[in-house]
């Protein structure tokens, strides 16, 4: 048991994916007998709480990551945005040296976050996105992505490493010569067997206006809609309550095990093609119909890639049309026994065997610690993700 030993596990507050996709991590943590530090800011750090109401939470510095409405305009949004998102790195630095020189903290489990890396203790990055793909820039925007993976000791990709995995060429590139502990998928849900309840289960998530500009297509389109729907709008804050046509609840936001129960208990979920979401759903074993964020690309090329392969098929944001979902008939869905009990698999003393050792100390020279933030500086300039 190592109870004299935090973990900060710090998810990036982009949508909810990152948030959720540590909570399996976090439960094995505990079991393990590690104390947890939860770490992150806005709506992520709201959810952490909420499903570990008993934990300490540390509020980090935000991102303030923000869509344009246009999906032309990101790359641009992105680059207006980059000085703020140094200065939330440079601020994740001194936050983690400070915990560090205070022996809060021992080990860190950052996913997606750039500034919490730290050479005195053991430190861990969280993706499935080893190739970055952003266009005509992803050659560089990949490279600047691995150099800065090396910042931390070990980087766990949450898919398999071979056959039937889910983030394709993202968690698969060829030539990759960082070493990487490929995880399985992660996923925070079980499959049920219940009985059917709804016909259409909608699950919305991702940064604004994207997420509201959905909900309004998606009511727009499913008042016309034979068939019964649960709208869950991912609104973690308390909102006014919404009221649509008489064949759609709509309920602001669902903790884990709600969630659970509802993705179990619908015949086809419609969603945006986030890389958590897609874990989900192949470990439940469900269909579903994708609709990728505008500009996204890392949700294009997911939804491209699991249409090609007959298992999900996808529209566009701007032409999607309540008739689309005929298409879901003539496609597989995820298979369930392919996805079942990944994590409950997982050897959790290899996993966790770097938080065991000890760390020599060590700093890095303030010269490079500028030319990092020189260079996640350019990665945010090109980063599409």
């Amino acid at each position: 048991m190592h109870k004299n030993k935090t973990i900060l596990v710090a998810p990036l507050n982009w949508g909810l994916g990152h948030a959720t996709r540590c909570i399996p991590i976090i439960h094995l943590l505990l079991q393990e007998g590690f104390e947890v530090l939860l770490g992150s800011d806005g709506n992520a750090l709201t959810l952490l709480q909420q499903e570990f109401p008993e934990l300490q939470s540390l509020t980090l510095p935000s991102y303030q990551i923000e869509y344009p409405k246009k999906a032309a305009h990101f790359k641009w949004k992105m680059l207006l945005r980059s000085p703020k998102i140094i200065k939330a790195i440079n601020a994740e630095q001194k936050m983690v040296k400070s915990l560090v020189k205070s022996n809060t903290i021992h080990g860190v489990i950052s996913d997606n976050r750039f500034g919490l890396y730290h050479s005195a203790i053991p430190t861990v990055f969280i993706t499935h996105q080893l190739q970055v793909l952003s266009g005509k820039t992803t050659k560089l925007t990949s490279a600047i992505h691995r150099r800065y993976i090396k910042r931390y000791d070990v980087c766990w990709v949450p898919d398999f490493k071979d056959a039937d995995n889910l983030s394709g060429n993202l968690g698969h590139p060829k030539n990759f010569k960082i070493p990487v502990t490929y995880i399985g998928p992660l996923s925070r849900l079980k499959k049920l067997e219940i009985p059917i309840r709804y016909d259409i289960l909608v699950v919305l998530s991702g940064p604004e206006p994207q997420r509201t500009e959905l909900e309004e297509i998606l009511l727009h389109e499913l008042r016309i809609y034979k068939g019964k729907v649960l709208f869950v709008r991912g609104k973690i804050e308390a909102e006014k309550p919404i009221k649509g046509p008489d064949h759609i609840k709509i309920v602001d936001f669902m903790e884990s095990d709600t969630l659970e129960k509802a993705i179990n208990a619908s015949k086809l979920i419609l969603c945006r093609s986030g890389y958590t979401t897609i874990m989900d759903l192949a470990k439940l074993g469900k269909k579903a119909f994708f609709i990728p964020t505008p500009g996204q690309t890392e949700q294009e090329y997911l939804a491209n890639r699991l249409k090609k392969l007959r298992k999900v098929p996808f529209a566009n944001q701007e032409e999607f049309r309540v008739k689309d979902l005929s298409q879901v008939e003539v496609y597989s869905g995820f298979d369930a026994s392919v996805y079942a009990s990944v994590i409950d698999d997982i050897d959790r003393g290899q996993l966790f065997g770097l938080f065991k050792g000890e760390r020599k100390l060590g700093s890095y020279t303030k010269i490079a610690f500028y030319v990092n933030l020189l260079v996640m500086g350019l990665y945010n300039m090109f980063h599409n993700r």
